[in-house]
């Protein structure tokens, strides 16, 4: 399973206009921010040190201001215990936001509702119509499904093959699009989707944009899945998962 921290950095943290005030910022952060640094906050340190958590080259970095106010210390900071102090605050102010910047943009792409829309729980995958994997994880997923415990959102895209676009349209096109994707699924190898011979230009821009964000999470293959874990933090698991995994994303049966 990939870093979940790599795919979240690598979307721009929208909520760092609300954090940063970079005309505040002591000369040397600012000449870290000239290196290409994007700071988000400041945080306590020990020490005399003012700590500042930063983005840069696709990761969560820690700076550490001296007393001074002359030098800055970028990297992570360790006590006598051996406990890393960079951790918590780079959580905080860095990776939490991005995660639910993920989730919002998951919440506004074009899904496809599988199960009932008031279950609990919530997981969302990237959905292919030729994917074996993405109908493994429907099956996989129908005990809490049908119990009304956990609402799957297919983020359709089409990757693996020619006609997989077209397939996605055809779902995204039919009349009751939870139907025809419950149906597709529950056929498997004997599904009779049809390909749209020409996918419209609304639905076109729905898969485009979903694309998009697949792209910017680089993901390369179905199903992706996303969740949230009991601490409500993002997690994210590559293709169909193992037994125990399964209950982590789905939760207790």
């Amino acid at each position: 399973m990939r870093s979940l921290r790599h795919l979240l950095s690598l979307l721009p943290l929208t909520l760092a206009a609300n954090l940063a005030h970079a005309d505040d910022w002591p000369a040397p952060i600012k000449q870290i921010e000239a290196k290409g640094a994007k700071i988000i906050g400041k945080f306590d340190a020990p020490s005399g040190l003012t700590g500042y958590a930063a983005q840069y080259q696709n990761r969560g970095m820690a700076l550490y201001l001296t007393a001074d106010g002359k030098h800055v210390i970028a990297g992570n900071l360790y006590d006598a215990q051996g406990d890393d102090l960079s951790t918590a605050p780079l959580e905080k102010l860095v990776y939490a936001p991005m995660a639910k910047e993920v989730w919002a943009k998951m919440e506004k792409s074009s899904w496809i509702q599988d199960g009932d829309k008031n279950a609990p729980r919530i997981v969302y995958l990237f959905s292919d119509p030729n994917c074996p994997y993405c109908n493994m994880f429907w099956e996989q997923a129908r005990p809490w499904v049908k119990a009304g415990k956990v609402q799957l959102r297919h983020i359709m895209v089409g990757i693996i093959r020619e006609d997989s676009a077209a397939k996605s349209a055809a779902l995204f096109a039919a009349k009751d699009p939870q139907k025809a994707l419950e149906e597709h699924e529950a056929a498997g190898k004997s599904s009779k989707l049809q390909a749209l011979p020409k996918i419209p230009a609304d639905i076109e821009a729905k898969l485009d944009a979903n694309m998009k964000l697949m792209d910017e999470l680089e993901l390369s293959a179905t199903p992706a899945i996303f969740y949230l874990d009991d601490k409500g933090g993002l997690q994210q698991q590559q293709g169909a998962p193992s037994p125990d995994k399964l209950v982590k994303i789905m939760g207790p049966k």
